[in-house]
This record gives C-alpha cells, structure tokens and sequence, in this order.
C-alpha cells in the first residue's frame, strides 16, 4: 500500500471516488451534509471532531444551520488529495449515515 501522505494518482483517486458516493472531487474530497436541525448538524460536527481527534487528520468544515460542508485535503501532501483523506471521508460518511444525514456533494459551493 502506498504511504497515506502521498498524494493519490488520477486512477487511485477516479477508484477511491467510486467508494466514496457522498463525496466529489473539487480541490480536494467535498460534501454537504443536511441534518433535519441545527441541533443534529452540532451532533454531527461533533462526531466529525472525534473522528478528526482519532484519525489526526482535520477537515476544513463549514456550519450552516442544518448543512455542514467539508472539505478533506492534506496540507502537508501540498493540498493533494491522499489515502488519509480517503479514510477520513469514509469515515463520516458512516457517522452521517447513522445520524440520518442525508449527503449533497452537488450542494457545495463551486459544484
């Protein structure tokens, strides 16, 4: 398996998209989530801050009222996408999912 700090190729990244449905690729891994309140998108910033703690790797992350945008790149990969940025997106695809957020890559801004 190649380093998780190495930025992914075209074809790891065009692979990796195919398992990652409630993503996009726009200057990195991308998504919206929409929670039914305000409240449930703090619970799910909340669940996204474990998983960052756990995985040492942060997203950059947007709140608005019952939307949360992220965005997953590696800095110190030179803003290149890599294998952690993978397993982090899947990683609060799963947490959304059982939160009964609903996922909107098209939504993020730029889409």
């Amino acid at each position: 398996m190649a380093d998780r700090k190495e930025p992914l190729t075209q074809v790891a990244m065009e692979a990796a998209l195919k398992d990652l449905p409630d993503w996009r690729l726009q200057d990195g891994l991308v998504t919206v989530f929409k929670t039914s309140t305000a409240a449930d998108a703090l619970a799910l910033i909340a669940a996204i801050g474990q998983i960052a703690e756990e995985q040492n790797h942060h997203p950059d992350l947007d709140w608005r009222y019952n939307r949360v945008f992220l965005r997953y790149v590696s800095h110190d990969a030179g803003g290149q996408v890599t294998q952690r940025d993978v397993a982090a997106a899947a990683a609060v695809s799963e947490a959304a999912a059982a939160s009964g957020a609903a996922a909107q890559p098209d939504r993020y801004p730029g889409a």
